[in-house]
């Protein structure tokens, strides 16, 4: 049955990744990798690697810890909760979960063990300009030519594409809509081009061209048409643990916003004395609250191989991610005029509320996923 009560090694994990994020990844330094090319913190990432925080959830034969999801909530929530950038989902959870289910036994002894330690970073290309998070979205071709593919197109919203090492490209090798594989690119390959693209949470976002980059066969992850089926099955992993990012970095904004409500005084007393304001942030705790609840339970029916795993996991990523948008929304009120200023946290929080929606599976698509779980 669902348990919701953290083991003392899990809060000891909750401890040990805040005083690394306090060390290692402050705002200071949060604020100073904003619009960075590389866009992480060495030091954290460093630090991560060494205590096998990168690999938590990676199987133990991989070089992984071999932990549970609800051990990866854990560390999302506190990566969260101080809005660390880092390329921990893109690589150890996205692109290691896609070789680790897909790929064969000597991608997998090639890149997970690198992978796991944080020496290799491997991060999802998969995004198109103009297309959707589903299958169909992925019009970018794979054209065999002898015992190799050739690649021409775009990808987006790539982050950390410059730190990285390979790319986990998505690309259409048939008509049906699902005929997609997944290929294994160096981000030096001759005809692939990156560029920097600025956001409006100021992460490290690429676009990427590929004119006719060219791969061997053995690239591929996988058996032809496979790559959709694997992408969808590591997509439960990380819409469940972004949820978990948009929870941390929700609570932790709506205590602030609490705080300054008490600190700030208007008319002789404080913000919080004031009806309406001391409402809504009753109602964003309620929503916070529930938006962890509906995480944790996403990553306890992943760890328990539930057949809704993949419905509550686009429920948990989509709940969260309205509740920080709105709630942060509603604290930049509460703030007014200087809570846009760079010197107040809660700037950093409202951006990237936004920026944690439209990534991982945006609104339509885990609506669309929760609805085909509810209506077929």
């Amino acid at each position: 049955m669902l348990n919701l009560d953290f083991t003392e090694e899990q809060d000891m994990l909750r401890d040990m990744v805040r005083g690394l994020c306090e060390q290692h990844c402050d705002k200071d330094a949060v604020r100073e990798l904003e619009d960075d090319e590389r866009g992480f913190s060495e030091a954290m990432w460093t630090q991560l690697g060494e205590l096998g925080l990168i690999g938590l959830m990676l199987p133990e034969e991989h070089g992984g810890a071999g932990s549970s999801m609800l051990d990866g909530v854990v560390l999302f929530e506190e990566l969260g909760r101080a809005v660390v950038p880092s390329p921990l989902l893109e690589s150890a959870v996205m692109s290691a979960g896609a070789i680790l289910r897909g790929g064969s036994d000597s991608q997998r002894s090639e890149f997970l063990g690198p992978i796991a330690s944080g020496s290799t970073i491997v991060v999802p290309a998969w995004l198109e300009p103009d297309n959707s998070y589903g299958p169909r979205g992925v019009q970018m071709r794979a054209e065999p030519v002898g015992d190799s593919f050739r690649l021409s197109g775009t990808k987006v919203v790539v982050r950390f594409a410059a730190a990285a090492d390979k790319l986990v490209v998505l690309a259409r090798t048939g008509d049906a809509p699902d005929a997609v594989d997944l290929f294994l690119v160096d981000t030096d390959a001759a005809g692939l081009t990156i560029d920097q693209r600025h956001s409006i949470s100021s992460d490290a976002q690429f676009r990427v061209t590929f004119d006719g980059v060219e791969v061997p066969a053995s690239a591929r992850i996988g058996a032809a048409g496979t790559g959709w089926a694997t992408w969808e099955a590591v997509m439960v992993d990380a819409m469940t643990l972004a949820a978990a990012y948009g929870a941390g970095g929700a609570q932790y904004a709506l205590d602030i916003t609490v705080q300054y409500s008490k600190d700030r005084e208007q008319f002789d007393k404080p913000l919080g004395a004031f009806q309406a304001l001391a409402h809504d942030m009753a109602n964003a705790r309620t929503a916070t609250d529930g938006a962890k609840l509906i995480t944790y339970e996403a990553a306890w029916a992943v760890d328990n191989a539930k057949p809704d795993a993949e419905k509550l996991a686009a429920m948990a990523k989509l709940f969260v991610c309205n509740t920080y948008r709105d709630s942060t929304a509603m604290a930049q009120q509460i703030f007014g005029g200087v809570g846009f200023t760079l010197e107040y946290e809660i700037q950093l929080y409202f951006r990237r509320a936004k920026a944690l929606q439209l990534s991982y599976n945006d609104t339509r698509r885990c609506e669309d996923i929760v609805a085909a779980a509810v209506l077929d």
